[in-house]
């Protein structure tokens, strides 16, 4: 199949307010054109939905019927980032007819990992088939789902996206991609056959939930508050004999599997300083997992904008962690481009999870096509 134009879309678990919007040309194996890419705000309604959204299903928990906020998320979200994927397209210079396929993740409400004798669940709100009918184009949707019902995790999905971007480097496993989410995954491939990528802990979400809880603002903006407070280092080598942390992969979490509560009971600059050292440390104990410790990590999504996070990569990962455009990426788009890269690979019926990323028995193909 010739390379074709494609669309991505992601909005996160840490609710920023944005949907990312990332343009690629691939043929689902090599990308072959990064094309624009843009962060388009929803509007402030639309972001007090998902918060909401959030807490009933945090609330429901996968038992009984879904809340029916559900719904009326599910087509706000919908409607919105349909609108913006075509003010997006059109502001390129392109026209939904030259686009192939649109990757929709949609909004991730819940996520629950398998355990022994019980599969998992996961819950994306995202209305595929009335994208297709307000953009007129095929698109690929509701990823998560087939991966779990095959006894998968359901995530982390970006590894194969991360292998052909690692494929460009020309790396042999001493280079790893890390991702800073809500929650922090990383992806390493030893240049042949094997691929492997797991949630190594939380990132930005406790520290983000945090500082709102305490009145500082949506984040920690460039860490310039934690940097102001001392680790606890007690509470956070208590913190670090997590049992996730110890367990093998194929893993993942839910954007609520660690949480601020973890910094209960310390001040502030403290508390913000510890769970930020918390992400880093979780980061080291994930790399020890690996066939080969990596050296560096390539770092995307927002946490590779808090500077001091960046900096406990190196001294309590010890690995060296240098931003995603120091190699020529764009950060914050990967997420992005892989649900773009993604729905090229489900309209060719392409495997899009591996028993060594998201542990299914097989490589299992997975989405859902409108249109």
């Amino acid at each position: 199949m010739d390379p074709i134009w494609t669309v991505g879309l992601m909005t996160g678990t840490v609710l920023d307010g944005n949907i990312d919007i990332a343009i690629l040309r691939t043929d689902g194996e090599r990308v072959t054109e990064f094309g624009p890419y843009t962060l388009a705000p929803y509007p402030q309604s639309i972001r007090d939905l998902l918060e909401e959204t959030l807490a009933q299903a945090r609330k429901w928990n996968f038992e009984g019927p879904e809340p029916a906020i559900f719904a009326e998320a599910e087509d706000a979200l919908t409607r919105a980032q349909s609108a913006a994927v075509l003010a997006h397209v059109e502001a390129s210079g392109l026209k939904m007819s030259d686009i192939g396929v649109v990757g929709f993740h949609g909004q991730s409400v819940l996520h629950r990992a398998p355990q022994l004798g019980r599969i998992g669940a996961t819950r994306q709100l995202g209305n595929g088939q009335l994208m297709h009918e307000l953009l007129g184009t095929k698109v690929a949707y509701d990823f998560r789902s087939a991966d779990v019902r095959a006894g998968g995790q359901g995530a982390p999905l970006a590894a194969i996206y991360h292998q052909a971007l690692l494929r460009g480097l020309g790396t042999s496993g001493d280079t790893a991609v890390l991702n800073l989410g809500g929650v922090a995954n990383v992806t390493w491939w030893d240049g042949a056959d094997t691929l492997i990528a797991f949630d190594t802990g939380p990132a930005n979400a406790p520290l983000n939930d945090f500082m709102k809880a305490h009145g500082l603002g949506d984040m920690d903006r460039d860490g310039a508050f934690a940097r102001t407070g001392t680790v606890d280092e007690v509470r956070l080598k208590q913190l670090l004999e997590h049992p996730y942390l110890a367990q093998k992969p194929p893993k993942s979490l839910d954007r609520f599997d660690f949480t601020a509560a973890m910094a209960d009971g310390l001040d502030p600059t403290t508390g913000a300083a510890t769970l930020t050292a918390f992400t880093a440390g979780a980061v080291g104990k994930g790399l020890d997992l690996l066939p080969t410790r990596p050296k560096k990590l390539v770092v995307s999504g927002g946490g590779r904008h808090n500077p001091l996070m960046m900096e406990m990569l190196g001294s309590r990962a010890g690995v060296e962690a240098v931003p995603a455009e120091t190699v020529g990426w764009r950060g914050d788009a990967i997420e992005a481009e892989c649900f773009a890269f993604l729905a090229v690979r489900v309209i060719r019926d392409l495997p899009i999870s591996f028993p060594t990323t998201t542990g299914v028995p097989y490589p299992l193909k997975g989405g859902r096509l409108a249109g």
